[in-house]
């Protein structure tokens, strides 16, 4: 679905006026975005697919965001005759309602009756067994362009999976909701786990496609290992375009706002903050039981995605983002706002319990934590991570499939 044309145009006007001068220049790209609802994903475009599964036996990566208009893929390919065998299930499970973090567990699809395989826990790479009767793997799920949404880890294990077992891999692309900008800093070796497996920024700004085709032109698979790749291209999409998701592509991500600001208010997994999980609108807010010199507060309480959710039953006292006096929900963010996390961090009463060790994993540096210890502003912390950001520019522009926002 796009944003009008002139909602876009609105919304640039108000964001030229609300961001730091020194940014301005950086923030402005040219948007040049036709008023359509014409964007097609991957999975709709079935004729350029269907006949490179016709006759074989299929698994599916999918879960519920892994829709062909109001139907499941997997349905839709079961109901065209395609042989579907297995489905794969990433973090939050094949129908999206696990908590982050949560084991999923193996179990058997009710209205098909196909297994599902969970990819998240201990299994988190297909084994040879598993892909033992299965001859094309499709892979279609709804990333956000953030490093540590762990979609794309997920993707990185089946792509090495289908590369040392032969199989070929069908990615069925879809937009990218933050594929507007890149920033943040690149991951480095030392920090590598299942929260940022490449050497990216925390905002990579490319679809899972071309991600995937990242993988295996740059050889960042396990011992090098490609795999017999095809992407099946969204129609009507770039990276000029504002992508608003038609279905929440995680229990904690309900909005487009909350979405916009993942990138930056994720990194707050990392500190003895909350980022209201447990609430209506999480990740568009943050706050703490102790800061009561806040007017704005929230209760975090279990629900579904949330079970047991931080601070459960505890008011907790911050700053509700999206409605805040520096930005503005609808908008979409163009740089990663680390400048959250450093006022935070300066109001906190105990400094040395701030941050936890997933704080590193998260930006993917240890450096990042210490420049803000020793009271180092935004954009000197920014500037550290340019040059990197950059570098990697120059990769990202070798597999892009859509035109660029530079």
């Amino acid at each position: 679905m796009r944003i009008s044309l002139f909602k876009i145009y609105i919304l640039l006007l108000v964001l030229s006026c609300k961001q730091p001068a020194q940014l301005k220049a950086q923030l402005a790209p040219k948007y040049t975005i036709t008023n359509d609802d014409n964007t097609k994903n991957g999975a709709e475009c079935i004729s350029e697919y269907i006949d490179l599964i016709k006759n074989k036996k299929v698994a599916v990566v999918a879960n519920h965001t892994s829709m062909v208009g109001k139907t499941h893929l997997v349905d839709t390919l079961i109901s065209l005759g395609v042989r579907v065998v297995t489905v794969f299930a990433p973090e939050h499970g094949f129908r999206g309602m696990a908590d982050a973090g949560e084991k999923v567990y193996t179990s058997t699809d009710e209205k098909t009756g196909l297994p599902i395989i969970s990819l998240y826990g201990k299994n988190k790479k297909p084994t040879v067994e598993q892909l033992s009767d299965v001859d094309v793997v499709l892979f279609d799920i709804q990333d956000v362009g953030a490093r540590f949404y762990t979609y794309i880890s997920t993707m990185t294990y089946v792509m090495e999976a289908c590369g040392e077992n032969k199989k070929q891999m069908i990615v069925l692309d879809r937009p990218n909701p933050n594929g507007y900008y890149v920033d943040g800093p690149v991951m480095e070796k030392g920090h590598i786990s299942f929260v940022g497996m490449h050497q990216v920024p925390v905002v990579h700004g490319m679809t899972i496609g071309e991600y995937a085709l990242m993988l295996n032109g740059e050889k960042w698979l396990l011992n090098g290992v490609q795999c017999d790749l095809k992407v099946i291209t969204v129609k009507n999409y770039d990276h000029l375009s504002l992508y608003e998701v038609p279905i929440a592509p995680s229990p904690n991500l309900k909005s487009q706002a909350s979405i916009y600001l993942y990138p930056s208010t994720c990194l707050f997994e990392g500190t003895d903050m909350s980022v209201g999980r447990g609430t209506e609108d999480p990740f568009t807010m943050i706050g703490h039981p102790s800061y009561t010199n806040y007017a704005f507060s929230f209760t975090p309480k279990p629900m579904p995605g949330a079970k047991s959710p931080k601070f459960m039953d505890k008011k907790c006292f911050g700053v509700d983002i999206k409605n805040s006096k520096d930005w503005d929900g609808d908008e979409p963010l163009q740089y990663l706002r680390i400048d959250y996390v450093i006022e935070f961090y300066k109001k906190f009463s105990t400094k040395e319990t701030f941050f936890t060790s997933f704080f590193d994993q998260l930006i993917g540096t240890s450096t990042i934590k210490q420049q803000i210890v020793d009271g180092k502003d935004a954009s000197t912390i920014r500037n550290s991570w340019k040059k990197d950001v950059d570098d990697f520019k120059i990769i990202r522009k070798k597999y892009l499939l859509y035109k660029d926002f530079e």
